[in-house]
């Protein structure tokens, strides 16, 4: 069989499963929000998109965080799934892990500056 009859891998289908490696903001590393991004969040949440500026986003391009570096949308007291505007996201989160293997999965570098601040906001989750 040719390669380019090999099925596709689907490197989504982990994302039902992971308790959100990517919602985390590393050194050097910013989510870009477009305003069609905003405009998508602010009919979800039923706001303007200067509301949904003010609100939510940090500088002109990218989301406020939480103190741990987590995004504003990420629900601590779910294992997964734990978006809260899943379906309002921003396109850079829809279109992750671009057709590529998840780096998280495959770069330990990543994964151990994400994984400590993914178990502290869980362990915290299960104390509430």
């Amino acid at each position: 069989m040719h390669i380019s009859q090999a099925p596709q891998l689907d490197h989504k289908i982990y994302c039902n499963f992971c308790p959100g490696y990517c919602c985390y903001r590393l050194k050097n590393a910013t989510l870009y929000i477009t305003a069609e991004d905003i405009n998508r969040m602010a009919r979800h949440f039923n706001l303007t998109d200067g509301q949904v500026r003010k609100k939510y986003i940090e500088g002109k391009n990218t989301f406020k965080t939480k103190n741990d570096g987590s995004c504003i949308f990420l629900k601590d007291d779910k294992f997964c799934k734990r978006c809260s505007i899943h379906m309002a996201r921003p396109r850079q989160c829809m279109d992750f892990p671009y057709d590529e293997p998840c780096p998280y999965l495959y770069r330990e570098d990543l994964l151990q500056q994400i994984q400590p601040k993914v178990e502290a906001a869980l362990k915290g989750a299960l104390k509430n």
